[in-house]
């Protein structure tokens, strides 16, 4: 696939040479240049794409994380119970704050009721 893309690149280049031949001196480096880039971007790639692509990689990387998955099986559970549990705690501590908080505000509430309806307006 790649020899025919330099091929058929091969085959456009006088034409475009001569398309730039007609442009004005000044476009002319610019336009070389980013001729250039396309091109070598189109024929390099980026290696890794093409890896993540190959069916035989993704197959031997599923395989890889099996194996380990049933290898480690029982730790894996028992740090996903662990945090379950740290969480479980974590939300009741929260739950415990926030009514704490809430029974301070409602004291407050009362104090300043309190407050408000023990002085008198003058008449």
């Amino acid at each position: 696939m790649m020899q025919q893309m330099m091929h058929e690149a091969a085959k456009q280049a006088p034409h475009a040479m001569n398309a730039m031949s007609s442009m004005n001196s000044m476009m002319k480096p610019l336009a070389m240049a980013s001729t250039g880039f396309v091109a070598a971007r189109a024929l390099a790639g980026n290696p890794l794409t093409h890896l993540l692509r190959n069916p035989l990689l993704l197959l031997a990387a599923g395989v890889t994380v099996g194996y380990i998955g049933f290898k480690y099986r029982n730790e894996i559970l028992q740090a996903v119970a662990k945090a379950t549990d740290m969480g479980k705690d974590f939300a009741a501590q929260q739950k415990e704050n926030l009514n704490d908080l809430m029974a301070e505000a409602q004291e407050n509430n009362e104090a300043a009721a309190k407050a408000t309806s023990g002085e008198t307006p003058a008449a």
